[in-house]
């Protein structure tokens, strides 16, 4: 029994010093605090010091990868201010384009706001500097079109956005060539969405 005990913990301690653990096809690092650790007990074992019980490994392994889990997949939380500022958002960037543009560009806001390279907010997100030209030439205080309304409230209702994208663009107007080595993962009407 012991034998399997110690099989199991060094087995568990050796893939999680590996680095990274495969969760439901998404791979994530552990931190550096759970990697020394984990490595500091897996050193007492190997020299006979009081070991730690499979229990204790397991159940401290779990909790870290389940408030890492639960920490993906808290939803954006957007005030009734910052949904009718995205709308007026998608009036102005998606004038024109099908339902599913619209969509897609309230959904590149919302990654935006998941992702830890941009502010923490819709609001932020929509006023960081440069980030979107009707911030830039005042269109964004047009109405919003009901249309872009209702985009604009399927995307935030989505459990699992459409698009992954971080950005979007016309390729016919688009001026900034930094755009354009950003890796297109699909087209929708006259804009691109992009990585």
């Amino acid at each position: 029994m012991n034998i399997i005990i110690h099989f199991i913990i060094a087995f568990t301690v050796g893939f999680a010093l590996n680095g990274s653990v495969n969760l439901n096809g998404n791979e994530t690092g552990l931190d550096d605090i759970t990697k020394e650790t984990l490595k500091e007990l897996y050193e007492q074992d190997k020299v006979g010091k009081e070991t730690p019980t499979y229990q204790f490994l397991t159940e401290e392994l779990s909790n870290h990868h389940l408030n890492m889990e639960e920490s993906r997949k808290q939803e954006v939380i957007v005030t009734a201010e910052e949904q009718e500022l995205l709308a007026r958002l998608v009036t102005a960037e998606a004038k024109g384009e099908p339902y599913a543009g619209k969509v897609a560009v309230a959904e590149v806001v919302l990654n935006r706001v998941e992702d830890d390279r941009f502010p923490d907010s819709v609001k932020e997100v929509i006023y960081e500097k440069n980030a979107f030209q009707p911030v830039q030439n005042n269109s964004i205080q047009q109405a919003a079109e009901p249309t872009s309304v209702k985009a604009v409230e399927e995307a935030l209702i989505e459990k699992e956005h459409d698009t992954k994208a971080l950005f979007f663009y016309n390729p016919e107007t688009a001026s900034d060539n930094w755009i354009r080595d950003r890796k297109i993962i699909q087209q929708i009407g006259n804009h691109v969405f992009a990585l």
